[in-house]
This record gives structure tokens, sequence and C-alpha cells, in this order.
């Protein structure tokens, strides 16, 4: 029995013509120029690849702070959440906030830690630091596997920009993928990190504006919080409440390891200018993620009770947006939303420009290669991304779906190894590796092999704690056979 039924029509995108879809589509239309124009001007200060790279590394705690939580603050963080929340109510908090509670552990243990490493030995990518620890196998399996799920991510984010676009004018989600997966190349290939993080302030400014008055004027259409709930489904108020893997409490195991060991999220880390930069910087993003995790909640709700007709998850928060608010307060809450998708493209993009250019070229193709060169192919990169991107999502379905395909990767594949290298004497390469393969083969044998075995078989889950089982067996084996050679 289903715990929230999926209705059966739509709301129909208004016609374009209409006086407050014009202030909405020209308040985004300045919005996206000034922010490509900011991305431009910044790229005149990027001269070598550690500008482009780590910035130089002179992020400070504001900086850092900025461009964590605009990053972090994304599709999935608003429109996705707004569609859980429209589904599952109040426990849709566990999106953001497990992402929150993540950043905890990155700020005060694993942040601090790799920033000192990457400083003393020059990384410029979490694969710099997968080879130092575990050598050139482990970095190439997991570089195809980063390019491979950041795509997925990268998609899930332009999904959502496609989706204001839709309610906007009614055009076809290829059109609004084209246009925003635009807007967010050209800016990241222009500015690199330091140009980012300048436009991650920004956005975060628009963001926060919009979200804060658009929230009580939402409310006031169904008289407040108390009878937003006393209106809701049962389960509407249950803040633990989940209907299985993905589902409220749930998601920290989906989100929480992909958030601590993000390529993306680290490489920021490495930009600071020091490791209390590091440790201030993502601590105050962390409280403002778990703050933040209850506004687009609490829209999803009100969309269930006001519009109860919506079939599409990702058309939830901009319809509620479009039709509940006065319009120039829905241009700018709508501006807020696309913002985020774009300011979290960057990080996506910066993911696989680094990987491609650093890991992949420099360390495999062309060695020689130089800063110049190394330059140019992350730009090319980039902009081969943002393509591959906007193609990927005309196929996948909704934001929610391309996430979970990317956090899911993501943990199952990077969590042990970094961790473990990390925190522990110097481990093989091969019980790296063991880790990956089995996590990844794990996670795809209960997602699609053993999908409707069980309601409460979480595939990140077991893909976890069979990768962290793998990695302890292997290193076991690795040292019983250098005592074993010692001692001969």
């Amino acid at each position: 029995m289903e715990v929230c039924p999926r209705p059966a029509t739509s709301v129909p995108s208004l016609p374009a013509s209409s006086d407050p879809l014009n202030l909405h589509l020209a308040l985004l239309v300045v919005y996206s120029v000034a922010v490509v124009g900011l991305g431009l001007w910044t790229s005149r200060l990027i001269r070598t690849s550690s500008d482009f790279f780590v910035a130089g590394h002179r992020l400070g705690p504001g900086l850092i702070f900025s461009s964590m939580l605009a990053a972090n603050i994304g599709s999935g963080a608003t429109v996705g959440v707004a569609g859980l929340a429209y589904r599952d109510g109040i426990s849709a908090w566990w999106w953001s906030g497990s992402a929150g509670l993540a950043s905890l552990v990155l700020a005060f243990w694993v942040g601090p830690r790799i920033w000192a490493l990457a400083r003393e030995h020059d990384f410029f990518t979490t694969g710099d630091f997968l080879e130092f620890r575990y050598g050139p196998a482990v970095r190439a399996v997991i570089t195809v596997l980063l390019l491979i799920g950041s795509l997925a991510i990268l998609a899930g984010q332009i999904i959502a920009g496609a989706a204001i676009l839709n309610v906007l004018t009614g055009a076809p989600r290829w059109v609004g993928s084209l246009i925003g997966g635009s807007i967010m190349t050209i800016y990241f290939a222009a500015g690199g990190l330091l140009g980012t993080a300048m436009v991650n302030t920004v956005q975060l400014v628009v963001m926060v504006v919009g979200f804060l008055f658009a929230l009580p004027f939402v409310l006031g259409t169904v008289g407040g919080i108390g009878p937003l709930f006393a209106a809701s489904p049962a389960h509407f108020s249950d803040f633990g409440f989940s209907a299985g893997p993905g589902s409220g409490w749930t998601l920290l195991f989906l989100i929480g390891p992909a958030f601590i060991v993000s390529p993306g999220l680290l490489q920021k880390a490495y930009g600071a200018s020091s490791a209390r930069a590091v440790k201030v910087g993502v601590a105050l993003n962390a409280v403002a993620l778990m703050l933040f995790a209850f506004l687009p909640v609490l829209l999803g709700m009100v969309a269930r009770t006001t519009l109860p007709d919506i079939a599409d998850p990702n058309l939830v928060l901009p319809t509620l947006l479009r039709e509940q608010l006065p319009a120039w307060l829905g241009a700018l809450a709508l501006a807020a939303v696309f913002s985020t998708e774009v300011d979290t493209c960057d990080a996506i993009l910066f993911m696989i420009s680094t990987s491609a250019s650093k890991d992949l070229y420099k360390r495999h193709i062309h060695p020689d290669a130089s800063d110049a060169d190394l330059l140019r192919v992350a730009r090319i990169a980039a902009f081969v991304g943002g393509a591959l991107g906007v193609l990927l999502s005309i196929y996948l379905a909704t934001v929610i779906g391309a996430l979970t395909i990317f956090y899911s990767l993501l943990g199952v594949s990077l969590f042990v190894p970094v961790i473990a290298g990390l925190f522990t004497k110097r481990p093989g390469s091969a019980a790296a590796l063991a880790a990956i393969v089995a996590g990844v083969a794990t996670l795809l044998t209960v997602r699609f092999g053993l999908a409707g075995a069980s309601r409460w078989l979480d595939p990140t889950l077991t893909g976890l704690a069979v990768a962290a089982l793998a990695f302890t067996a292997v290193a076991f084996v690795e040292r019983t056979l250098q005592r074993a050679r010692n001692l001969q």
C-alpha cells in the first residue's frame, strides 16, 4: 500500500505572454547575464593551473563558507526536497540535514587533515591524495567512476533548472537544459575555483533572501504551520518517518558518506588559506545547511495542501512559487531556485574538469604537459562535461533519481579508501581496490538484482558495509604476508 499516491494529473504551464511571467523571465535573464559576466571578469585573475584548481590557496573562512554552502544547496536540496516533502512530509529534512551532519565530520576531522596533506604535497585533486596513499591504479579507477557519477549529478542540477523554465514558458526540457547548461559552463570554465567562489557568494545572497521572503507568504496561504500539519496526511508530521531506502532518516546513509569525501568539496578545502579556515568555513556551512533544510520541506508540504494535483515532483517547487506568491516575490524566489541549480553545477564541473585534466590527462596520457596545457585541458573538459550533462539531463526522469546515482556511487567507492587512508597507517593498493570493487559490485547487485527483495535492504548502506569488510580483510592479509616476508 502506497503511503502517498502519485496524482494522475500535472499542472499545466501558463502562457509566456502574461505580465507576471515576463517579470519572472526578465529577472532570470538579468541574473544569468550577471553571473556569466562575473565569471568572465574573474578569468583575468587565472594565470596558472594552481589558480584554477585551488584558487592559489587564498580562500578564507567566508569564501569557504559561501562556496561550500552554495555548492551543497543545489537541485536536490530545493527542487528535489520539495518533491520529497510533497510525498513524505517533514521527514524530507533528512536530505539536507544529513549533508549538514556529514559536513561537521568534514569540518573537524577530515577537512583539516587532508588540507594539511594537500598543502605539504601540493595536491590539486582527490586523485592526487589517492595516488599518494595507494598508488596510480587506485587513482585511475576512481577517476573513471567519478567521471561517470559526476555526469549524473550534473544532469540532476540541469533538470531542475529546466523545470523552472518549463513552468514559466512551457519550453521543453531540452531547451531549458541547453540554456542552464550553457550559463554554468561558461562562467566556470572562465574563472575556475576562484571565480566560482566569488559567484557563489552572490548566488548565496540571492538564494537566502528569496527563500526567507517566500516562506511567510506561502505559509500564510494555509493559515500557518499548525493548520498546515492539521490538513496534511498523518505521517507528514513524523520527523522519523521513512518509507524505506531513499526516504526519511535512511537518507543519512545515502547522503552522509558522500558529503564527507566528495571530491568537489575536498578540493574546495584544498583552496583554503589555513586549517582554521577549513574548520570555521565548513562548520558554518554545516549549521546553515541544517537550518535551511526546513525551508524547501515546508514549501513542499504547502504545495501538497494547496496544489494536490502535481504529478511531476520536479515541478512542485517552481509551480508553488509561481502560483502562490505575488509576481515580484515569485520572480525573486524563482531566481533564488535557479541560482541554486547553477551554483551547484560549478562544483560538479570542477570535479569533472580536474579529474579529466589532472588525474587522467597529465597522469596517464601526457605526463610532461606544461602548466598552460593543463589549464587548457581543464577548460576543454569543463565544456565537454557540460555538454554531456545537458544530453543526459534530457533522458533521466527526476532530480532525485539522478542525484541518487551519484551519491550512491560516490559513497561506496570513495568513503572507505579516503577515510582509511587518512586515519590508518599506509595500507596497500590491493585493500583500496578491493573496497572499491566490492562496494560498487554490491551496490549494483542490491539495486538491480535484489530490488524488491526487502523493503529495508538499502543498496548504499550494504555497499558501504561490504566495502569496509573487503578493505579490512585484504589489509589483514597484506600485513600478514609482510610480516612473513620480514621474518624470512
